[in-house]
């Protein structure tokens, strides 16, 4: 479900516990009602993505760089979509690794030197929460464009991909040409 689709549905139940609750609100002006269930349905959202974080914390703080034993592959961060459980990203200094499944798990690798751009985009609603996709376009047959999605702060993640994507062409020697 996106953001706007949880949004609207948290915003709907708001509306009808306050007609449940029998608190008369026709003092204040229907403009206001709406500006602060609106914030209401925000800092819940924020809220319960707060208590998924801590439910499943990553391993490694993100930014923190620890040996995953693969030829002195470091992690350079970990995450998670916006108020996803089943989904969790990490970013190595050799791949990004998108794992997806509670009991069951479905990895999927992308290698940093088959990696031919990255960009990200944010929508309106998802910078209100500091979110947004991740697109990766790769030289991989199997999935040649992969999308992050709902990641935060996504310049910054934006921003680790690409340092990682020029180290590790340098590291293995690979160069790049466009053709004109």
């Amino acid at each position: 479900m996106s953001i706007e689709q949880n949004r609207a549905m948290l915003t709907g139940k708001i509306w009808q516990a306050v007609a449940q609750s029998g608190v008369d609100l026709s003092a204040v002006p229907r403009d206001q009602q709406e500006k602060l269930v609106g914030t209401i349905a925000d800092g819940v959202l924020v809220a319960v993505n707060e208590l998924l974080d801590a439910i499943g914390a990553p391993q490694h703080a993100a930014g923190a760089a620890a040996a995953t034993g693969d030829q002195g592959e470091q992690v350079l961060w970990e995450g998670r979509p916006f108020l996803s459980l089943v989904e969790r990203y990490t970013i190595t200094t050799e791949r990004v690794r998108i794992s997806k499944g509670m009991l069951s798990k479905d990895n999927e690798d992308v290698e940093l030197i088959r990696l031919q751009d990255i960009d990200y985009t944010q929508r309106m609603t998802e910078r209100m929460f500091n979110i947004g996709d991740i697109t990766l376009r790769s030289a991989d047959p199997s999935n040649p464009e992969v999308i992050l999605r709902n990641v935060g702060d996504p310049a910054q993640v934006h921003e680790i991909i690409r340092r990682a994507w020029l180290d590790a062409r340098k590291r293995h020697g690979v160069q790049f040409r466009e053709q004109m």
